[in-house]
């Protein structure tokens, strides 16, 4: 089969195309002949060397966390009924809270049972695996959220996959909506999304713009952005607030002041916070995926690269310039 393969960190040209054997399903896995991989924000940061202490990958690797396909394999004590049928789940290394999101970039990759989920019929492959982790990661930061009717929300980095889900969620819960992002382009799919306003944050002072819309800062703000961009807006919620910071789209995750932050009375919660409180993952998984297929929630791919040209995947993730989700198409 063919598969990417990081043999040294580096840049996205360290993304290298082999041909290996295909991997033998164990107990409880499935072999998937894989149709769609996921290509996440993470990969790229576990590719340049980051994150070694938490994620201690070992070289070579094959990148990715979420794969969809139809199921070619069962291993033992595999339910023999999986056999053809389309399905999408995380990798069978990678886990929430834990694991390795490795094993995706292939033509066939491993999967466990316990996360396998059949894809609707109305609904392409790649679409559902665009929703793997962020559709649940968007609905789990959403209920902690609770947000209210009429409120006023702010969404960093708008245009990102999870920043699109939590937009049409915000919107369809009749909040008052303001999508940060940088660009036009990306601004642009905000609003088609539902966003009352848009806001560039390459502009100076935009946290102080959302305050005035606001009048007084966003009830609930959903950062994506994380950085010194994080830290702006939180500057932007209104005091009494909450701020749910899940996103490193700037490098790393929001420089927030804590002090700064119980002073104005502002509950802080990082994803670390969220994924504690969230009793069953696999379960907001299956919620994702049945209202994408209702048509609740719409999975926005932004663009779809061959196998072969995981580098450019990369490439566009880093240069910002990728919208929504990218997707390896293989099939």
């Amino acid at each position: 089969m063919r598969a990417v393969q990081v043999k040294k960190f580096g840049g996205p040209e360290v993304l290298e195309v082999v041909d290996l054997p295909a991997p033998q399903p164990g107990q409880g896995e499935v072999l998937i002949d894989v149709e769609a991989a996921d290509v996440m924000f993470l990969d790229t940061r576990l590719r340049s060397g980051w994150g070694l202490d938490f994620f201690p990958l070992e070289l070579p690797y094959i990148p990715g966390g979420a794969v969809g396909g139809v199921v070619a394999a069962v291993g033992d004590d595999a339910e023999a009924g999986w056999l053809g049928k389309r399905v999408v789940s995380r990798t069978a290394a990678s886990g929430i809270g834990g694991g390795l999101p490795t094993g995706g970039y292939a033509e066939q990759a491993l999967a466990k049972t316990s996360t396998l989920m059949e894809v609707a019929a109305n609904v392409p492959t790649a679409h559902s695996v665009a929703m793997v982790a962020d559709g649940r990661t968007a609905l789990a930061v959403f209920d902690r959220a609770a947000v209210q009717p009429e409120s006023w929300v702010l969404i960093t980095a708008a245009a990102g996959g999870l920043g699109t889900l939590l937009t049409q969620l915000a919107v369809s819960a009749g909040a008052k909506v303001v999508a940060a992002a940088r660009g036009e382009q990306k601004l642009s799919l905000a609003q088609r999304l539902g966003a009352d306003t848009v806001i560039d944050y390459g502009a100076d002072g935009w946290e102080k713009q959302v305050r005035e819309i606001t009048g007084g800062g966003a009830d609930v703000v959903f950062d994506g952005a994380g950085g010194a961009l994080g830290g702006e807006a939180l500057n932007a919620g209104a005091d009494g607030g909450i701020f749910l910071g899940y996103g490193a789209a700037a490098g790393d995750f929001a420089a927030i002041d804590a002090d700064a932050a119980a002073a104005r009375d502002i509950t802080v919660l990082s994803l670390s916070d969220i994924t504690a409180q969230t009793a069953d993952w696999e379960a907001v998984g299956h919620r994702a995926q049945a209202e994408l297929a209702d048509g609740r929630l719409r999975a926005v791919i932004g663009q779809t690269f061959p196998l072969e040209q995981a580098v450019q995947a990369h490439a566009a993730i880093e240069d910002r310039s990728a919208l929504g989700r990218t997707i390896l198409q293989m099939r």
